[in-house]
């Protein structure tokens, strides 16, 4: 058996805290080629299609059933850039020249397309220079403006129909309401236009003068009414989660001064009200946004494991590092974390034990690495990766899992677009040293997006022309 094969045989823990990894250059060889092999899963099954089932090799479409909005190809842009895959990059980019177009009856969930699409046409147009991406990702964010300008609030409709601007889903939550400034605010910087990032401020401010005397939020806000519709807090867990997230990014990418108190403000109360320790792990209860009290939920999920490197990147560097340091033992528990758990009864049963892919704890790991230059976010990263190969790798790519806790663990039938733009990007950019990337001044997006730290030149993609010499 060899080196890598048997490091992948032993439990996470074990190599998390004795295996000698390989060279940062192996490793990044072999994280490259991992995601060459999810990726061509994905050329041959559904090419086109917004993801692939590697298992059935069938395509599947994200946002509108029988109609696909190139998700994948879109998503990967910017990975495909900073690996130096620069024909995989041209690929998507010629395929998007013909194919691109949000003219479309049918409805999107704005949150969805604006982190994943809006973002990732945005990241291309760095990683190429094509004008038509950035294009693309204006005339998007246009018709997803409905959802705010028809809302009374302006907090944010949760759909749209792309053609028509009908919207609905008036209550909404806190991640969907708020996580849009850092692509709206790119794009109004990029094109001149102040709406997009008018329209995010509005949404925020709107909700964020609905906290209590404690500055506490609720988690589901009725964007007609003005108002929170239960007192569940759950932050930092879902559906609340990168509403914080981009309260923080608003002020270390944008300079937006209101974004970097809003932050401050609602994680002091956070910390103060719900944060836990339970035998020495620290979590983040849900507690009453009016009263701070908890509310005997203690549901944790692997979404919130971001919340590690934010805590840490906004000043509170010891508790970011004790959170992540929480998710580990999670993962040394099960080797890939479960979907949701009870944070004091993690090591008996988790609540959900699936694992979609996430790449939450990967994505903390890569942050807090080019913060603290700390190893052990190293060695915890690369202890994910090879749990990543051992259970999720089919023949043509990788896959979700239903059940972390069977022997061997039960494997579903999904590749989500979102793991071509964030897994294999953390880990491959811990260890590469990239020339096309600034480790230390760089900024992504809840989607792994590069908005800003990308170096080289762009990627030019000239146009193939037929004989008759049209384009």
């Amino acid at each position: 058996m060899g080196a890598l094969a048997a490091a992948a045989a032993a439990p996470l823990g074990a190599r998390a805290a004795t295996q000698a990894m390989p060279s940062p250059k192996a490793i990044v060889a072999l994280v490259r080629a991992e995601y060459l092999h999810a990726w061509n899963g994905y050329k041959r099954f559904a090419w086109g299609h917004d993801e692939v089932r590697p298992v059935s090799g069938t395509p599947h479409d994200f946002f509108i059933p029988g109609h696909s909005l190139g998700l994948s190809i879109i998503e990967s842009m910017d990975t495909h850039y900073v690996m130096g895959l620069d024909a995989e990059l041209a690929s998507c980019v010629r395929w998007l020249r013909t194919n691109l177009t949000f003219d479309v009856d049918g409805e999107v969930e704005m949150f969805e397309a604006v982190i994943r699409m809006v973002a990732g046409l945005t990241t291309g147009y760095y990683a190429t220079g094509e004008r038509f991406l950035l294009e693309g990702a204006r005339d998007l964010a246009d018709r997803l403006l409905p959802c705010f300008s028809k809302s009374p609030t302006g907090v944010p409709y949760r759909f749209v129909n792309l053609r028509t601007g009908a919207v609905r889903g008036a209550v909404t939550n806190l991640a969907e309401a708020g996580s849009n400034i850092l692509e709206f605010a790119d794009l109004s910087r990029l094109t001149g236009d102040p709406k997009y990032r008018d329209a995010s401020k509005r949404a925020y401010r709107a909700v964020i003068e609905k906290r209590s005397a404690l500055d506490l939020l609720g988690t589901y806000f009725d964007v007609e009414k003005g108002v929170f519709t239960q007192n569940d807090d759950v932050a930092p867990n879902p559906p609340a989660d990168s509403f914080y997230e981009y309260l923080w990014g608003g002020w270390a990418m944008l300079g937006d001064s209101d974004c970097r108190d809003w932050y401050r403000m609602l994680t002091g109360a956070l910390l103060k009200y719900a944060s836990v320790r339970v035998d020495g792990n620290l979590w983040f209860q849900a507690v009453d946004y009016t009263t701070g009290r908890p509310t005997g939920d203690r549901s944790q999920s692997e979404l919130a494991a971001f919340y590690a490197e934010v805590l840490a990147k906004g000043g509170e560097r010891s508790m970011g590092a004790a959170y992540y340091d929480s998710f580990t033992a999670v993962a040394e528990k099960y080797e890939l974390i479960p979907e949701t758990f009870d944070f004091t009864t993690f090591a008996v049963d988790p609540n959900d034990p699936g694992f979609e892919l996430r790449p939450e704890y990967p994505n903390a790991a890569f942050d807090l690495w080019f913060l603290t230059r700390d190893p052990k976010y190293r060695t915890t990263a690369y202890a994910h990766f090879l749990a990543l190969q051992k259970h999720c790798r089919v023949p043509n790519g990788y896959t979700v899992l239903t059940d972390i806790r069977t022997t061997p663990m039960t494997q579903g039938d999904l590749f989500p677009a979102y793991a071509f733009s964030e897994n294999f990007k953390y880990l491959y950019l811990m260890f590469a040293g990239s020339l096309r990337f600034d480790g230390g001044g760089y900024y992504l997006n809840t989607e792994g997006k590069v908005m800003r730290g990308l170096r080289g030149n762009p990627v030019r993609v000239p146009p193939v022309y037929s004989r008759t010499g049209t384009g």
